[in-house]
């Protein structure tokens, strides 16, 4: 009988017993909407799901404040025009760490658990040029060095969210890839500052924009099985995921970080504003990436090594969101603005389901809509106005209203309009072509929205407006001091 020695058997164990990863999956919560839900609803929406991390994109205190004894990780961010004054200045540094994370971490026994401060939002993008890219290093050094004054490094990580564009990739999917020339020495040195922090490296990733525009097919996109797979740096790729994440790989390989861990910062699928862009595609977008991330593989480069965290773009929709990118910009929530859920899928954290928002309060049950027994014809002008100041993205082509007749999306112009300006009599005057009713103008696929109350949007808006001048002031006068 053949004898098995001991090493083989502890390898045998020690391969079998060892414990599954557990790679969290977190959300992006943006509040740049007209009526955004209040903070204190959002972190209820948040637990209700067992979502136990979330990204900020600045560090506003009535969010911070709501997220107090959640448990929920958080990472703090600070926006992009605020890097030059980070960068030129320490006491602007330590200002800001002070008043956005110590206050907070150190708020008794309820603190808000502050795990990453994200240095600027995408400062990289390729169409900000040079604007923010000379302060950007700087600005995550002095924020280091003040948490460390803090005693709070070992706690809370400095971090870069990246865009994907940082890469440069040709037309053809196996071409070589690299940083962009203009940002390599910019990243390298950032990625040394990471790795000598411990901090991974901050990515988005998009398989919805590399949709638009790379050769590659929607299935490829969306997991599925019948994908025709592609070719890339001799491996085989059955999705646009792992293509677009081991491009990552690749290039922070070929400067010298092969092993830095990568969290992917923003990863989602719009659902309305632009053709392919819908919950139904966005199900089966999402459900094929939770599967991909809890099952374990990892990717080609990386096997049995998924992202260290990923976070969903977004928690919510956002109707003030610029549209520079596209109309399905201000839809990309797996919530809709009023939180509430557009499709299921199981997030991996114990809850099978999407729950909605409960108890959310509305401006009344009316809607501005275009009176028929007018002459109409100056609406479509009207129309175009008030979508100047008002999102109509949803009756873009491709959007889920782009398909009513005419004047039915006059009338959800309109509306749009007077929904924003809070139901007041005079947004829906439209030189008198305007009509109130009470009577619900949706369709099964066409949502004619009612906002939310404006008494907690007012509040959070008029405070948020106050704490940015506050702050800028701040950081301004602690770099003229310096």
């Amino acid at each position: 009988m053949a004898t098995v020695s001991i090493s083989t058997i502890f390898t045998f164990l020690t391969i079998f017993t060892l414990p599954c990863v557990a790679h969290s999956v977190g959300v992006n919560w943006g509040t740049m909407a007209s009526h955004p839900l209040p903070p204190p609803k959002v972190v209820e929406l948040l637990k209700s799901n067992k979502i136990n991390k979330v990204k900020l994109f600045d560090a506003n205190p009535y969010v911070l404040q709501a997220l107090s004894g959640s448990n929920i990780g958080v990472t703090v961010g600070i926006p992009n025009n605020f890097l030059r004054n980070l960068n030129s200045s320490n006491k602007a540094a330590d200002s800001w760490v002070h008043d956005n994370v110590t206050r907070y971490i150190s708020n008794g026994g309820s603190n808000t658990r502050i795990e990453y401060v994200a240095v600027g939002d995408e400062p990289f993008l390729k169409s900000y040029g040079e604007q923010f890219q000379p302060f950007t290093i700087g600005a995550a050094m002095n924020i280091q060095a003040a948490l460390k004054k803090a005693n709070l490094d070992r706690k809370v990580k400095v971090v870069v969210p990246c865009s994907f564009d940082s890469f440069e990739l040709g037309t053809n999917l196996s071409a070589e890839v690299h940083f962009r020339p203009d940002l390599n020495k910019t990243m390298i040195e950032l990625l040394t500052f990471l790795n000598e922090h411990g901090s991974p490296f901050f990515v988005t990733i998009s398989p919805f924009m590399t949709l638009q525009t790379k050769n590659i097919s929607l299935d490829f996109s969306l997991f599925k099985e019948t994908a025709r797979p592609h070719n890339f740096s001799h491996k085989i790729y059955k999705n646009s995921f792992d293509l677009s994440y081991d491009t990552v790989v690749t290039v922070l390989s070929e400067v010298g970080f092969p092993h830095i861990d990568i969290v992917v910062a923003k990863i989602g699928w719009p659902t309305d504003g632009a053709v392919n862009a819908s919950s139904n595609l966005a199900e089966i977008f999402m459900k094929g990436l939770m599967t991909h991330i809890h099952s374990n593989l990892g990717t080609p480069l990386r096997p049995r090594h998924p992202p260290l965290e990923t976070y969903i773009f977004s928690l919510l929709d956002e109707d003030q969101r610029s549209i520079d990118s596209g109309n399905f910009e201000r839809h990309w929530g797996l919530f809709t603005f009023d939180g509430q859920a557009k499709y299921h899928v199981d997030l991996g954290q114990g809850s099978v389901s999407l729950v909605n928002a409960q108890n959310v309060e509305y401006l009344s049950s009316r809607w501005c809509v275009v009176n028929n027994n007018k002459d109409l014809f100056n609406a479509s002008g009207n129309a175009l106005e008030a979508c100047l100041n008002a999102d109509c993205t949803a009756i873009s082509p491709g959007g889920s209203c782009f398909n009513i007749s005419w004047p039915t999306n006059i009338s959800y112009a309109f509306n749009s309009y007077y929904q924003e300006h809070n139901q007041s009599a005079e947004s829906c005057d439209f030189a008198g072509l305007g009509l109130i009713t009470t009577v619900d103008p949706s369709t099964d696929r066409c949502r004619f929205r009612i906002e939310i109350n404006t008494s907690h949007a007012k509040f959070y808006r008029v405070y948020y407006f106050h704490w940015m001048i506050l702050l800028l002031t701040t950081l301004e006068m602690a770099s003229i001091i310096v």
